[in-house]
């Protein structure tokens, strides 16, 4: 079965039903109906490489995220997913875990031409990758990262944590702790500094001194949040409540006190960031930020610039809620 018989039984031109099948609005309505009855009825599967060959496209886009595993980027995923699933473009995702494979993706993404699009999570481009980007022409969205000539979607993630530390002070607390990702890392994760920068915020603002020594760091990881948890907790004047910068670190938090005996909240008040499925198990107080929706978004946006290549860069800024659950009380 070939195009030539489609159109011989709809009684058109090859070439009205190629514009049917590529979604040409130069086609009236009564026709395309005629070229999608004939194509129902003969049971036609366009040859998806010929398609490809003439729209001048892929019809793939890709993904760069860090660490695929970690629960907020599969939620992510979701949302892109569901804006995939109508489009007919396939995916590929590219997950990063050190400096020298992101470089290397960077380069040979912008020079081998495999997708006609691409979603960047977290990472952001430096000025010298930027311009690798818009010399190859490639459509590019940022999700949770941010660059003003490029659109990118993400949430203030420094309000955010100026709020959940804010609600902490509500409740009375005055010795605040912090676990996070290293700040300082190859990686550059921008929300890391700046969930750091609205903690240090709202202690300011609160004539709270901050305390070096209730900042701890490590990799991401549920483990080694309870490690550090096990130091901060165990100093001599411990911290009465401590601010996580994810949801899996902060079950990391509460794990390490359950382990100290201490009673989560009624000697110690952890809140999280993310809201991902964890948190609801665990009885979590968390910052929730709509991972699902900045996947869907970011995608919707990276299918926008496709067709409207000349668009100029948009921030689209998505909301946080904070969320309380059973894991924060005013101090004993």
């Amino acid at each position: 079965m070939t195009i030539r018989d489609v159109a011989r039984h709809a009684q058109v031109g090859v070439g009205t039903v190629s514009r049917v099948l590529n979604n040409s609005t130069a086609v009236s309505a009564r026709t395309r109906q005629k070229v999608l009855a004939a194509i129902a009825e003969l049971d036609y599967s366009p040859n998806v490489t010929a398609r490809h060959l003439s729209t001048g496209r892929t019809m793939t886009i890709g993904v760069i995220l860090p660490f695929f595993k970690n629960p907020s980027y599969m939620e992510r995923m979701r949302g892109v997913e569901s804006v995939l699933s109508e489009s007919g473009f396939d995916l590929i995702i590219y997950n990063v875990e050190s400096l020298k494979r992101r470089n290397a993706l960077f380069n040979s993404i912008a020079r081998l031409e495999r997708v006609d699009g691409l979603l960047i999570m977290t990472y952001t481009p430096d000025d010298r990758e930027a311009e690798r980007f818009q010399r190859a022409n490639l459509a590019v969205v940022l999700v949770d990262a941010h660059r003003a000539d490029f659109t990118h979607v993400a949430i203030d993630d420094c309000e955010g944590a100026y709020r959940a530390v804010r609600y902490l002070i509500s409740l009375g607390h005055r010795k605040i702790g912090f676990i996070s990702d290293y700040l300082e890392s190859k990686l550059n994760f921008q929300p890391v500094r700046d969930r750091f920068l609205g903690y240090y915020q709202a202690l300011e603002e609160a004539g709270i001194p901050f305390r070096p020594e209730y900042h701890k760091q490590g990799e991401h990881g549920r483990r080694v949040a309870r490690k550090l948890a096990h130091t901060l907790l165990q100093q001599d004047d411990p911290p009465t409540a401590i601010f996580a910068f994810s949801d899996t670190q902060a079950v990391g938090v509460v794990e390490a006190a359950r382990d100290l005996g201490l009673a989560v909240p009624a000697d110690l008040s952890v809140i999280g960031f993310d809201d991902i499925d964890l948190a609801e198990h665990w009885h979590l107080t968390t910052m929730r930020q709509p991972l699902f929706e900045t996947g869907r978004c970011g995608c919707e946006m990276l299918f926008h610039h496709l067709d409207n290549p000349a668009a100029p860069p948009q921030e689209i800024m998505l909301p946080t809620e904070l969320v309380v659950r059973a894991t924060t009380a005013p101090p004993a």
